[in-house]
């Protein structure tokens, strides 16, 4: 079978690197912590020492690691995998960056003759272990028919937005949108609690009126609940994606970009508060008395 290095062992990429394993995959791991990959070796994963060293003789080396900073390092640092990576080998992108970040990379990572595609994902850890994510693609054609192979474990939904960037593009429209819907309903759940609505009834009135949606619905029920169980996001990481939307937004709109500059504000209350807690948080952080 042909061969996958897979960088990045959290919440997210723990369950797809398992995804190739499930698929008869030679897979080789690593992850700044040895720990979060025993499983996966007990599996009949190869531990690497570094990116450099689980790149060597790849077919695909895919990433799913934290922001910019981590991505360039994987990439491209002193062990990163570009080093070691033979020309004409898959680079799939699947963390979110920033836009800016994926193009810099697709450009570096093209002078070395690697085939580069950005692929950020969407589901909770639960949909990544079962192989079925949603993937945002930015990538030639040709490109990403070479690649369907290596993505087919990781899901049946694949949506290909155009070139390189363009699924990045769009995974930011993604999570600044949940971002702001997050804020938004911690916000009036906090305030139906102060004027001591009834919460029950506040959640009825949600999951039925018209601002319903899938991740208003999830949340709203968690948050009244108090229920922060770390199923999806941390306030850290939805800070993050925000930023780097409205720096995109920035670039592209005429005026300023109000709801994503709010969301950015209330998520720095939630990193600085909690800052790898589960976002759902967020109702506690906003009903703090002034």
């Amino acid at each position: 079978m042909a061969r996958v290095a897979f960088i990045g062992l959290g919440r997210m990429g723990h369950g797809m690197a398992g995804r190739y394993l499930d698929a008869g995959f030679t897979v080789t791991v690593w992850n700044r912590s040895r720990a979060k990959a025993e499983d996966l070796i007990a599996r009949g994963a190869q531990w690497a020492t570094s990116p450099e060293d689980a790149a060597i003789d790849a077919d695909a080396v895919v990433t799913m690691v934290a922001d910019d900073e981590a991505s360039r390092e994987v990439w491209l640092g002193k062990d990163g995998a570009a080093t070691t990576m033979k020309a004409g080998t898959l680079a799939i992108e699947c963390s979110t960056v920033s836009y800016a970040h994926a193009l810099q990379l697709s450009r570096e990572l093209h002078a070395r003759s690697l085939i580069y595609l950005d692929c950020p994902v969407t589901g909770l850890p639960d949909a990544a272990a079962s192989g079925k994510l949603t993937l945002l693609v930015g990538a030639n054609a040709a490109d990403l028919d070479k690649a369907r192979p290596f993505l087919a474990p990781l899901s049946t939904t694949i949506r290909h937005f155009g070139e390189v960037g363009t699924g990045t593009v769009y995974k930011l429209i993604n999570n600044l949108m949940g971002a702001i819907q997050i804020a938004g309903i911690a916000e009036g759940l906090a305030i139906a609690e102060q004027a001591g609505l009834d919460i029950k009834l506040v959640l009825e009135a949600i999951e039925s009126g018209v601002a319903a949606s899938p991740q208003v619905v999830r949340h709203s029920k968690r948050m009244a609940a108090r229920k922060f169980d770390g199923a999806t996001f941390t306030a850290s990481l939805r800070h993050k994606d925000a930023a780097y939307a409205v720096a995109l937004a920035e670039s592209l709109l005429a005026d300023t970009p109000l709801m994503g500059r709010a969301a950015v504000a209330a998520y720095v209350r939630g990193k600085s508060a909690a800052p790898d807690d589960d976002e759902a948080k967020m109702i506690e952080i906003v009903s703090r008395p002034k």
